[in-house]
């Protein structure tokens, strides 16, 4: 009997996806932050000579392209890992914290000087 296929795993998406997906949840946020700023925005200034929905809809779009471009980047920074998530997790649960007392940093970089004090005595 042939073994079982292994399990379908949906893949990992890709560094364009993750873009994508940054850049519309970006749009979302943005577009409600202008619908709101830009409404606070018209009732204590007024609309101005183009009108409410204009005015208004300038304040959404640009809003929406500035939170749409910073999300896209930082969802492809954040996500760019060489690990997927479950396996950092892992690796920073196991490992021992990086944060050691003063003692103890004091006693390693003396090491360090001892060390290179004595390569240079050798060469």
């Amino acid at each position: 009997m042939p073994p079982m296929p292994a399990a379908n795993r949906a893949q990992e998406p890709s560094t364009w996806q993750k873009c994508t997906m940054g850049a519309m949840m970006g749009g979302g946020v943005g577009l409600t932050i202008g619908f709101i700023f830009g409404s606070y925005s018209i009732l204590r200034n007024g609309t101005g000579p183009r009108g409410f929905l204009a005015t208004l809809s300038q304040y959404m779009l640009s809003s929406a392209a500035t939170f749409s471009f910073f999300l896209a980047i930082g969802s492809v920074i954040r996500n760019d890992a060489l690990l997927p998530p479950h396996m950092e997790a892992a690796r920073l649960q196991l490992l021992p914290p990086l944060v050691r007392s003063k003692a103890e940093g004091a006693m390693l970089v003396r090491a360090r000087w001892d060390a290179e004090r004595a390569r240079r005595t050798a060469a």
